[in-house]
């Protein structure tokens, strides 16, 4: 296929490089570099119509692997027009002794535009100790850490005592159509014992690269995306009008910027503060440890909202995120719209936070549309077995660090099986540190290192939780 090409073009290509010099990679590594650079140079993202070519290109890898065309399920969706698939793999089980085990990852990813990045995005390049390129961490690393565990686990001969099923969505981040209708498809034909999703959680580490604790996301906020629109009678530009739509509309951004939800936690985010605080000796840990034990506490409030990556676990949050208006450079604009985008915390309601944004701006005369299908889930419980699997596999790495349960601020295909009822965590090999991958941003990247560390992460969890039998 087009996408693909031999372990020995593979080897010739690293062995060009600085990296593959001084360390040689084994044939596993080898393929799962080759799948994580085919995958990321397929653009992949909504408006392209590509998804089915990352469908095609792992259904002839698993099918090279020794997987049947029955092992293997490809599902049409539309999303508002736009045609998209998704993927199921069944690594099934001859005698199954317990329930089956659903993996997530998805295979779509936000777009990027070539002349805002230093690099080409959709082409995987290796500099600095990182691979740069758009979904190297959102998630066509998980993508790749799923398909290469099948494969790597098929060669291997290795015998489940469950059915393990790999579901592959295929426009996670615009919409979820693929997402809502695996999720069901699961629900009525599979019913798992849980899901294991490959698009959260992972291995924290500090400034200088040491590793902090494993997070393990059990938890996220609601994601809402309305549009806020103003619309005016217009004119010409040469005799303007008091009122604007362009200048209204900006007065309501503003008002939201300034605009604080009131500050929350639940036991799960409290604990999650708790023992990342304790992992950091600077201002951020203490502010972390401080809010844990007391929620009310200004100063801490005041430092967690002003770091990024902390700010979404105290509470709701709203941003405009995309920006529209006018119809031409010699008129008053008619209409101005702002797309605004709110990660909602878990009880508050998508109505409650509407409203509150009402109040905020002031002004009836902007309209409010929601634009996104809203869904909102509850918690997920962390099984003993699955904390075991994980304290497994972090010891092949020779790591001992606390392992976290927390709620992600972001949205993943985790909320739709929490809502039909399963236990759904999320449990990424990666490993990076707070705010250095860049996801949805401009030059995506993840460590070369943690590339390479994480790609037993899967196989050692699976052989914990399904047996660890391998064919003679």
């Amino acid at each position: 296929m087009a996408y693909r090409f031999s372990l020995l073009a593979g080897a010739a290509f690293l062995a060009a490089t600085p990296f593959a010099a001084a360390q040689e990679r084994t044939p596993d590594e080898l393929k799962a570099r080759e799948i994580y650079s085919n995958v990321i140079a397929i653009r992949s993202a909504r408006g392209q119509g590509r998804v089915h070519e990352v469908v095609d290109y792992l259904k002839g890898e698993l099918k090279d692997a020794g997987f049947a065309d029955a092992d293997m399920e490809v599902t049409d969706y539309d999303n508002k027009g736009e045609p998209t698939q998704g993927l199921m793999v069944w690594y099934r089980s001859e005698n199954p002794e317990h329930e089956p085990i659903v993996l997530l990852a998805h295979m779509d990813v936000v777009d990027a535009l070539a002349e805002d990045w230093v690099r080409d995005p959709f082409t995987l390049t290796e500099e600095e100790g990182y691979f740069f390129g758009r979904g190297t961490a959102d998630n066509k690393y998980g993508v790749t850490n799923l398909v290469q565990t099948f494969i790597r686990l098929k060669k291997e001969g290795w015998q489940p005592n469950r059915d393990i099923v790999m579901v592959l969505s295929g426009d996670e981040e615009t919409g979820m159509v693929s997402t809502r209708g695996q999720a069901e498809y699961v629900d009525e034909n599979i019913k798992p014992a849980f899901i294991l999703n490959a698009d959260a959680g992972g291995l924290s580490l500090g400034p200088a690269g040491e590793p902090l604790y494993y997070g393990v996301q059990g938890a996220e906020k609601t994601y809402a995306t309305f549009e806020l629109t103003v619309t005016n009678p217009g004119g010409h530009s040469s005799t303007p009008r008091e009122d604007n739509a362009i200048y209204e509309l900006s007065e309501a951004l503003l008002k939201i910027r300034d605009h604080k939800f009131p500050v929350m936690s639940s036991e799960l985010t409290r604990a999650s503060m708790r023992v990342g605080g304790r992992q950091r000796l600077d201002g951020l840990g203490k502010a972390m440890r401080d809010f844990a034990d007391d929620p009310t506490n200004e100063e801490a409030i005041e430092v967690l909202r002003a770091n990024p990556s902390t700010v979404g676990t105290i509470g709701t949050t709203c941003v405009a995120t995309m920006l529209r208006g006018g119809h031409a450079e010699n008129a008053l604009p008619q209409s101005a719209t702002a797309t605004v985008n709110c990660r909602i915390f878990p009880g508050v309601g998508i109505d409650a936070t509407e409203e509150t944004l009402k109040e905020v701006i002031g002004n009836e005369d902007v309209k409010f549309e929601l634009i996104s299908d809203l869904v909102e889930s509850p918690e997920s419980i962390l099984r003993e077995d699955v904390t075991e699997a994980i304290k497994v596999s972090l010891a092949d790495r020779g790591l001992d660090v606390p392992i976290l349960p927390h709620m992600s601020s972001g949205g993943t295909d985790g909320m739709h099986y929490r809502n039909l009822g399963y236990d759904t965590v999320a449990i990424s090999a990666a490993a990076a540190k707070q705010n250095d991958t860049f996801a949805h941003g401009l030059n995506e990247r993840l460590p070369v290192k943690s590339f390479y560390d994480g790609l037993d992460h899967w196989s050692i969890i699976l052989k914990e939780l399904a047996g660890d039998k391998t064919a003679d």
